[in-house]
């Protein structure tokens, strides 16, 4: 199960802490609707009309640097969609395809799953109760969250990137002020090479 549900970002837009709600993924009809790929447990509390997102894009996009605000939230055949103001063809709302949206909330406000960049930089990273590492930084990307650790590995200058996933990270303790992780083989170490592996041998022509 992914960890990328509601991961909180703090001060990415003056100084305001804000969650991660969703990604716009594809145009919907003639009308300016949007297919929703959900990173919350309550859209239809988030989604509200008049709710505002702020909109991550790239910088060449004409949203950049905008907001964006709700004027309808509907499940169609199963699937979550919404209607936002000033989007009224499907033009508009392909413009929008693969935004993520961003809504401000407050510290105190929380959900299942839900951790403040804050408060996961700087953990301890425990593999089998022994500390391999701590978190320097969260990386928000469109397909999933990345904890970048820098190992305690003497010697050791590269970063990991670490999927933030509940099969890579099953457990946040942040009282604790650790992670737990089962990482896949070969992410935090280099695999030794395979002894089946034989170098070509010399032949006669």
């Amino acid at each position: 199960m992914s960890r990328t549900t509601d991961v909180v970002s703090q001060d990415r837009t003056q100084g305001r802490n804000q969650l991660r709600v969703g990604r716009l993924v594809k145009a919907h009809g003639l009308k300016g609707a949007l297919k929703l790929e959900l990173y919350t447990d309550n859209p239809e509390r988030r989604f509200v009309p008049g709710a505002a997102f702020t909109l991550q894009v790239p910088e060449a996009s004409p949203w950049h640097g905008k907001e964006i605000v709700v004027r309808e939230y509907r499940v169609m055949n199963g699937n979550p969609v919404v209607f936002f103001e000033d989007v009224d063809d499907r033009n508009a709302a392909e413009s929008l395809v693969r935004a993520i949206l961003w809504m401000d909330q407050d510290e105190d406000e929380t959900e299942d799953n839900a951790w403040f960049d804050h408060q996961l930089v700087g953990l301890d990273v425990v593999r089998d109760e022994v500390v391999i590492g701590r978190v320097v930084r969260v990386e928000h990307l469109p397909a999933q969250d990345l904890l970048i650790v820098k190992p305690t590995s003497t010697g050791s200058t590269d970063e990991v990137m670490v999927p933030f996933v509940e099969a890579i990270v099953p457990a946040v303790e942040v009282a604790a002020g650790r992670i737990i992780v089962t990482p896949p083989a070969g992410l935090f170490e280099e695999l030794p090479e395979s002894e089946d592996e034989t170098t070509p041998s010399d032949t006669a022509e």
